[in-house]
């Protein structure tokens, strides 16, 4: 992969990812929709992290083909730094596809407010560092 498609990657992540910034900083006691649309852009933003550490690990000339596989090779190389962290996001992420109780709803939205974010944002610097 060359270094302009990981860019190009990068520019989608940075996007998405601010988008998922400006949604979790809204007050969830103000409207209802803050929380689902938090959630469905953490969707969004984590498949884009996923891509985003494939087309990293492929410019370095190692190929990945599914989202764990992504992480795990992804902090083999130090892309990124809690693989558990990671590993977590992933079963959050599987998990919401299929969440429809609401009170699991506001713990996922709680994690992705206090962990999953940081772990997000620190990508986004490493995977800048290495272009």
């Amino acid at each position: 992969m060359s270094a302009d498609r990981v860019k190009m990657w990068i520019a989608e992540y940075d996007r998405a990812l601010a988008r998922l910034q400006e949604a979790a900083n809204a007050d969830p006691a103000e409207n209802d929709v803050v929380v689902d649309g938090t959630i469905q852009r953490f969707e969004f933003t984590f498949e884009l992290a996923w891509k985003l550490m494939k087309a990293a690990l492929e410019h370095q000339g190692i190929v990945v083909q599914s989202p764990r596989a992504a992480i795990k090779e992804a902090f083999k190389v130090g892309l990124i730094a809690d693989g558990d962290g990671w590993i977590d996001m992933l079963e959050d992420r599987n998990r919401t596809t299929h969440l429809y109780d609401e009170e699991q709803c506001r713990q996922v939205y709680g994690k992705i407010k206090e962990r999953h974010i940081g772990l997000m944002e620190s990508l986004g610097r490493e995977v800048g560092k290495t272009e």
